[in-house]
């Protein structure tokens, strides 16, 4: 996106300057471009400056640190506002504890969560938002033929980076969105699995549907498996589960707040009926997969 690029619609085909160095830059990243900036066929302009990112999403392959893989990270989209996380409701079911690494992922970057839950045709959302009952996560519906006013309100004025396992129908969304992004599209499988479409991230200017007022930008990703935390400390770990935080408050100093920590105060905040069971149950799989400990639920094949 260009820094002076308060609507701007031609595409411009950049490069990156050698003064640049090895400085990457990502999906999301406001520059600065000298040369032809006319978008004419064969034009060709340099990016010369990347601006500050006031917002990094990052993820890793895997949660442990130690590894090579933990150490790895990916950042998914620089300056997002919003992640919204797409997951459907039957036909791949709901994942929570993916749900969960995504509004830990979301928090440690300081951007605003949205939860979209597709295919509301074949199962209700009672379960999903029981589950988060205690956050106040703002959340949208979405059938196949239902209006999308609701959700393009959340996205107007705002980069919204979407992000979602294969399956949930977040490409036939962003289809939706913009009829002209011709995302590829595929099916579920018998066993509930989707198959990989989108193959890279792109950033989308949303159509104007109204006279007034920025329709907003979407980031679309590729249907991914995991969400990595291993560049998320252990107490920002923690403020990914608001609903937790204030039962650590009676616990003992140094507390890991795990299974192994007899005095932990969370689980008697969770048998007060002050959060989910669930939720605390979540929390302490995150731990041990940062510790090595991997649990399958919360990564899929």
């Amino acid at each position: 996106m260009r820094e002076d690029a308060d609507s701007q619609d031609e595409l411009i085909t950049a490069m990156r300057a050698r003064e640049l160095g090895r400085k990457s830059v990502v999906v999301g990243d406001r520059v600065a471009l000298v040369g032809d900036t006319t978008g004419a066929p064969g034009a060709l302009a340099r990016i010369v400056r990347i601006s500050e990112r006031t917002s990094v999403l990052r993820r890793t392959a895997d949660d442990d640190d130690t590894t090579p893989e933990g150490r790895l990270e990916r950042v998914v989209v620089a300056n997002a506002d919003q992640l919204v996380i797409v997951s459907a409701l039957a036909d791949p079911p709901p994942r929570t504890g993916f749900i969960d690494r995504c509004l830990v992922a979301a928090y440690d970057a300081g951007i605003e969560p949205l939860l979209c839950l597709t295919k509301a045709d074949l199962a209700g959302p009672a379960q999903v938002l029981d589950y988060y009952a205690e956050l106040d996560l703002p959340y949208v519906l979405v059938q196949p033929e239902s209006d999308l006013a609701e959700l393009r309100e959340h996205l107007a004025d705002r980069i919204s980076v979407m992000v979602g396992h294969s399956g949930v129908g977040k490409s036939t969304l962003v289809n939706r969105l913009v009829p002209d992004a011709l995302r590829a599209t595929g099916v579920v499988s018998a066993i509930g699995k989707g198959r990989h479409t989108s193959t890279s991230a792109v950033a989308l200017r949303l159509p104007r549907v109204k006279k007034k007022g920025d329709p907003g930008w979407i980031v679309d990703t590729p249907g991914i498996r995991s969400f990595g935390l291993a560049h998320v400390s252990a107490d920002s770990l923690l403020h990914g589960f608001p609903d937790l935080v204030e039962g650590t408050v009676d616990c003992p100093p140094n507390c890991g707040h795990t299974t192994a920590d007899a005095n932990c105060a969370l689980d008697a905040w969770v048998a007060a009926g002050k959060a989910d069971p669930r939720r605390l149950a979540s929390y302490r799989r995150l731990l041990s997969s940062r510790a090595g400990d991997l649990d399958p639920r919360d990564h899929i094949e």
